[in-house]
């Protein structure tokens, strides 16, 4: 408890959970869940989940300005609603006031330096902000560009929670060595990485969007191979005509440029490493994201290849396949991150 007390020890757990908020946001996309908690901060009215049809329908009756895309005579299951209210759980009453008190020690607390106090008040600034955001998520009936700012939020509060978690770590002398870059090496790479890192995250978006766009998924076609994949709709490419129908297709394309990019970067670092041990500590982180990304082109295609008439696509996939692409992301910045601090542009 103590240890759990210690801001440090509570920082690591404030970014596990977290990481578990945006996997259970996955798992909202992937049940189509997302509005069926068409209010908030309550779900129907109340603070539970276990909400029946005909409860449902009632509050649309006294509500008809919270009736959503799909009409008022759409019902949710329990497991739907149970998992957008898991989600406001973690988020609200769990995260949020952690990471209000988790500001307050810091404040308190003569041994994490100014750097650390400094990006509490970022977390708290970004809990309040990424609560702003999915209120509006709600209000827009999770339209594509309003998911992928939730998103886009949630990930930005992750990394600086795991900015206040080095700046403890290096105010108290306790710096790790797996994020421990050499300076030069560092200096050289660092502009790169940050670009790495902005390309996993608009491939990451693209695919937000093709997820959250009503028939997006279906662009390339449900034919198998090759017409599905890895051509689309029978062509390795066409005009853009329409946007939002051939987001797919647009999507793909960035994912292999990307690729691409990313396989060319392990090259080069592999080349320019040599053998000092922390420069291939900062090779590795790479090859680790890009080792995720090829894996996760491959989970995409199983994914489009895994329609079937009667049961769709196996939505388990989407979820594995938003997971990994959130970890490319943050594998990289997170790399982006120590070899700016080992260049020594953030003050300690």
């Amino acid at each position: 408890m103590r240890g759990f007390l210690d801001v440090k020890g509570l920082t690591v757990f404030l970014i596990g959970v977290t990481i578990l908020v945006i996997a259970v946001g996955g798992l909202i996309r992937i049940n189509d869940a997302g509005e069926s908690c068409p209010d908030w901060p309550k779900c129907f009215g109340t603070w539970g989940f276990d909400i029946s049809e005909q409860e449902q329908g009632q509050w649309y009756e006294e509500n008809p300005e919270e009736v959503d895309s799909r009409g008022a005579g759409h019902r949710y299951s329990k497991f739907q609603i149970f998992t957008e209210w898991l989600h406001r759980f973690l988020a609200g009453a769990i995260l949020g006031p952690l990471v209000i008190a988790n500001w307050w020690l810091i404040r308190s607390d003569d041994t994490v330096g100014s750097e650390a106090v400094m990006a509490s008040n970022f977390s708290v600034a970004l809990i309040i902000w990424q609560g702003a955001i999915g209120w509006l998520t709600v209000r827009m009936d999770n339209e594509h560009w309003s998911v992928a700012l939730h998103l886009g939020s949630a990930l930005a509060f992750l990394l600086c929670l795991f900015w206040l978690w080095l700046a403890i770590c290096d105010h108290r002398d306790q710096r790790h060595r797996w994020i421990d870059f050499n300076s030069d090496f560092s200096s050289k790479w660092k502009d790169r990485l940050f670009w790495l890192a902005f390309g996993g995250l608009v491939t990451l978006f693209s695919g937000v969007f093709v997820s959250t766009t009503p028939g997006a998924n279906f662009g390339c076609g449900v034919n198998g191979i090759p017409n599905s994949w890895p051509l689309c709709q029978g062509k390795v490419a066409s005009g853009i005509e329409d946007v939002f129908a051939q987001s797919q297709m647009i999507h793909r394309w960035l994912v292999g440029m990307m690729e691409v990019i990313l396989i060319v970067s392990c090259y080069i670092i592999w080349k320019e490493a040599d053998e000092d041990i922390s420069n291939q500590l900062m090779r590795n982180w790479i090859w680790a994201a890009t080792g995720i990304y090829v894996l996760n082109v491959a989970i995409g295609a199983v994914y489009i290849l895994s329609w079937d008439i009667d049961d769709g696509y196996m939505e388990w996939l989407s979820l594995v396949h938003l997971l990994l692409a959130s970890s490319t992301f943050i594998l990289l910045a997170t790399t982006w991150i120590g070899a700016t601090r080992s260049t020594g542009s953030v003050e300690k």
